[in-house]
């Protein structure tokens, strides 16, 4: 009697153990656990970074649009100079970058 009582605490201990085991090394390591959250958690910041960078290229294409949409004669100018290389006789032209 003693010795099946002793079996079944022993079970009941050696399945808490296994338990908080799994659940341990779940919580650390798997495929929700904290490693997997950090690096999530970094993709996350990249990714807010990109949009950000992206959102004022497209704010300042909107304002090259609406330059050009409005037909100012100076930002036409500079696009004329720079993309087509465009200058007069007596002008020189140096590119710096």
């Amino acid at each position: 009697m003693r010795l099946i009582e002793s079996l079944k605490k022993k079970k009941i201990i050696l399945i808490n153990i296994f338990l908080t085991l799994y659940v341990g090394t779940n919580l650390i390591g798997g495929e929700r656990g904290l490693i997997s959250y950090f690096e999530k958690k970094k993709i996350q910041n990249q990714l807010i970074k990109k949009e950000k960078k992206l959102n004022q290229e497209v704010v300042n294409l909107k304002k090259q649009i609406d330059l050009i949409t409005n037909n100012n004669i100076d930002f036409l100018d500079i696009l004329l100079r720079e993309k087509l290389k465009y200058g007069t006789k007596d002008e020189i032209i140096i590119k710096i970058k």
